[in-house]
């Protein structure tokens, strides 16, 4: 099997169900630079038809380890996948786990220079809204209708320094975030379209976009869709639990019954995010092609 084709023709199939209903829809498959191109090296045009932008984390601090400088040599063998995407048009998107203004101010520059947009996590569980005095490069009160119009980001998957909902959805929209990477879910339940409005405005003004966070690598047990007498005995796309991330299991990603989970069908996650306001996906575990690739038995 060719697992990398697999995830290729899931992400397509994921943008073809979106963007049949809004041709805006943005789709932007996280840590997946290796499928831009193909074995031969050329191009993967298919792919990168349906895709708008690649999100990269490490690409200069965090790969072997938080705060630490990515080694050359494997910042130069992504970058020259995320350089082919963007010759095609793709807006790159970079996320660095550093700390302290010195790395900061070094992954914002490189970023910079290199056309691509940056945010600058302290963290890597992704819990914190930054202070807004020096942290926000490029501020401005543009209204961002699509990724090439955007400038910076903010990524925020866990909500646990927040109370409520409402103190969440206040602290977002006091900020100047021309995109917001979130979660769709708070405390398992959907965000809702009136949710979204609260925050679809920068407090300069302009209007943001507002992406969610889709896992399609991996199964996670606190999801809506997980029933708690899944597992790999009778489930047979589930595989292993990710050691790293209690309750993330592996999936056959190019399985018939994940996709109708994933996309598709009218109850599907993304069809969730769709009805919810969102204007994209954030596609997370693309590189899941890997543990495939490198296990032996199936």
């Amino acid at each position: 099997m060719d697992y990398r084709q697999e995830m290729r023709d899931f992400v397509i199939e994921i943008s073809t169900f979106s963007k049949s209903q809004n041709p805006n829809f943005i789709v932007i498959p996280q840590n997946g630079h290796e499928l831009v191109l193909k074995e031969d090296g050329k191009l993967a045009n298919d792919y990168l038809s349906a895709i708008d932008g690649l999100g990269q984390e490490d690409l200069n601090f965090g790969y072997i380890g938080d705060n630490v400088p990515t080694p050359e040599e494997n910042r130069n063998y992504i970058l020259q996948q995320l350089l082919a995407g963007q010759k095609k048009g793709k807006t790159v998107l970079v996320t660095d786990y550093a700390e302290g203004n010195k790395n900061y101010n070094t992954s914002e520059t490189l970023n910079s220079k290199r056309g691509f947009i940056s945010y600058v996590a302290e963290e890597r569980d992704l819990t914190i809204i930054p202070e807004q005095k020096n942290k926000l490069k490029h501020n401005n009160s543009n209204d961002i209708e699509n990724l090439k119009k955007a400038q910076n980001f903010l990524y925020l998957l866990n909500f646990e320094q927040f109370e409520t909902k409402e103190e969440l959805l206040n602290s977002l929209q006091e900020t100047n975030y021309d995109i917001f990477i979130l979660d769709a879910f708070y405390h398992s339940k959907l965000f809702t379209p009136q949710d979204l409005e609260k925050i679809r405005y920068k407090k300069s003004g302009g209007k943001r976009l507002l992406i969610s966070y889709m896992s399609i690598g991996e199964a996670e047990d606190y999801r809506f869709y997980w029933n708690s007498d899944w597992d790999a005995s009778n489930i047979n796309w589930i595989d292993a639990e990710n050691p790293k991330w209690k309750g993330n299991y592996k999936v056959k990603y190019w399985n018939k019954d994940w996709k109708r989970i994933i996309t598709g069908t009218s109850s599907s996650y993304l069809q969730r995010i769709i009805d919810a306001g969102f204007d994209g996906v954030y596609l997370d575990i693309i590189d899941a092609f890997w543990y495939f690739e490198n296990k032996k038995d199936l």
